[in-house]
C-alpha cells in the first residue's frame, strides 16, 4: 500500500524558508514588470483542451496532462505553459488595437520534468508583448528577461539567442516534410550531431551542409559572419541574422551569445528564441522568444514575444536561504504588551505569540529575541 504522504515523482512540497524566498521572488519581479508597464493577468488552471492547445505545437500536446469535466463532459487540460493562455487573453479579451503588454505568474503541470533534477510543477513567471512585430518589441524583451535575471539575483547568468525563424527557412528551402522537420528541429535542440548528420544524409548539399553547419554556429559576431558564409543567402536568413546582429549588439555589458542550434522551448516559436542560463547549469532558467499569430486561433492573428521563467529552478541556483529570525512574546492580556507587539509586526519585525506549555519548544519557533517588560515598556532581548 503506498504511503498517505508519498507524492509523485518529480512533485514536491516547498518548506517554509523556501516558500518565503519564492514569494519574495515573485513579487520582486511581478513588481518589476508593472514598472515596464506590463499587466498582471491570471488565467485559469484548466480549460478545455481545444483552446488550451489549438495552435500550440506537439511537443505542448504531449506535456499537457487530459482529463475529463465531469460538468460538461468535456476534455479538459491542466495548463502546461501560461504563454498561450497569455495569447488568448490578449486576441479574445482585451483586443486593444496596439501593443499589449502582459505578465502573469502561476504554478504549471507537466506529464514529464524537463530533466533528471526537474520538477512536473514548475512556478512559471513572465512576460509577453503582443502588437508590435519590428525588432524593437524582440529588444525590449531582452532588456526585461536580463533585468529579471539580475533582479533574481541568478550568479553567471548568460543568454543564448538563437531563431527558429532560420531554421525554418532551412526546412522550406529544403522542401522537407513535418516529420523530417521535426525530427532534424529535435536533434539540433538537443545537440546530437550524429543524429543532424543521419537525418540530413539525403539532403542536396546546400541543406545539408547548412543544417550540419548549425551546431558549430555559436558564439559572437563571429559566429554571425559564419552563419552569413556557411549558410544559403535566402531573404528569410538574411533577416534572422540581421535581427540576432542588433539583438547581440544591444546586449553589450550582459554575457551573450548566439546558438543557432539552441532551439529550446514548446516548439512554438517562429522567430528571435531566448534561453537563459545560470551559471554551471545545463538547463535553462528562462525561456522565450518570437511567436507570431498565436492568437490567430481565437479571432485576431497578431505579432508576439516574450518569455517566462521558472522559479523553482532559479531558487535551486541560489544560495540556501536563511530562516527568518522572530521576536517570541508571552502570552499576556498586558495592554503595553500588545502596543509593543503590534508596533514591531507595522515596523516589519515577525512576532510569535508563545502558548502555554510549550515552553520546551522555543527552538521550533525560529526565534533569537523574546520580548521581556523593563518597566512601563516591552523590549526585545535575545535568546
Amino acid at each position: 500500500m503506498t504511503p498517505a504522504w508519498l507524492l509523485p515523482e518529480y512533485v514536491e512540497d516547498i518548506l517554509p524558508h523556501y516558500a518565503r524566498a519564492a514569494e519574495r521572488l515573485r513579487r520582486r519581479l511581478l513588481d518589476l514588470f508593472d514598472a515596464h508597464g506590463y499587466d498582471l493577468v491570471s488565467p485559469p488552471l484548466v480549460e478545455y483542451l481545444e483552446s488550451l492547445l489549438t495552435g500550440a505545437a506537439r511537443d505542448l500536446d504531449l506535456k499537457t496532462f487530459k482529463v475529463v469535466d465531469g460538468l460538461s463532459g468535456r476534455m479538459l487540460g491542466v495548463r502546461a505553459d501560461m504563454t498561450p493562455q497569455a495569447a488568448r487573453v490578449d486576441a479574445h479579451l482585451i483586443n486593444h488595437q496596439g501593443p499589449t503588454r502582459l505578465c502573469y505568474a502561476g504554478p504549471v503541470l507537466r506529464t514529464r520534468p524537463s530533466g533528471m533534477r526537474g520538477s512536473r510543477e514548475p512556478f512559471q513567471i513572465g512576460a509577453e508583448l503582443f502588437g508590435h512585430a519590428g525588432i524593437e518589441a524582440d529588444l525590449e524583451i531582452q532588456a526585461l528577461l536580463l533585468a529579471a535575471l539580475q533582479a533574481a539575483g541568478v550568479p553567471e547568468s548568460r543568454l543564448s539567442l538563437g531563431h527558429a525563424g532560420l531554421f525554418r527557412a532551412l526546412a522550406d528551402g529544403a522542401g522537407l516534410s513535418i516529420d523530417q522537420s521535426a525530427a532534424i528541429f529535435s536533434a539540433l535542440r538537443d545537440k546530437d550531431v550524429p543524429e543532424v548528420d543521419g537525418l540530413t544524409d539525403g539532403l542536396a548539399a546546400p541543406w545539408r551542409d547548412a543544417f550540419r553547419a548549425l551546431p558549430n554556429l555559436y558564439g559572437g559576431q563571429e559566429a554571425l559572419a559564419a552563419a552569413r558564409a556557411a549558410l544559403p543567402d535566402l531573404p528569410a536568413v538574411r533577416r534572422a541574422l540581421d535581427d540576432l546582429e542588433r539583438l547581440l549588439a544591444a546586449g553589450r555589458g550582459a554575457d551573450l551569445a548566439v546558438d543557432l542550434a539552441d532551439l529550446r522551448g514548446d516548439g512554438y516559436h517562429n522567430g528571435v528564441m531566448f534561453a537563459a542560463y545560470a551559471g554551471g547549469q545545463s538547463r535553462a532558467v528562462a525561456l522565450g522568444g518570437r511567436y507570431d499569430g498565436a492568437g490567430a486561433v481565437f479571432g485576431r492573428s497578431r505579432a508576439a514575444t516574450g518569455f517566462s521563467l521558472d522559479l523553482r529552478q532559479i531558487l535551486d541556483c541560489l544560495p540556501d536561504p536563511e530562516p527568518r529570525a522572530g521576536i517570541l512574546a508571552p502570552r499576556s492580556e498586558d495592554e503595553a504588551l500588545a502596543a509593543a507587539v503590534s508596533a514591531l509586526r507595522l515596523a516589519g519585525e515577525r512576532v510569535v505569540m508563545e502558548l502555554p506549555g510549550h515552553e520546551g519548544q522555543r527552538a521550533e519557533l525560529g526565534c533569537d529575541r523574546i520580548l521581556v517588560r523593563q518597566g512601563q515598556h516591552w523590549v526585545p532581548q535575545r535568546l
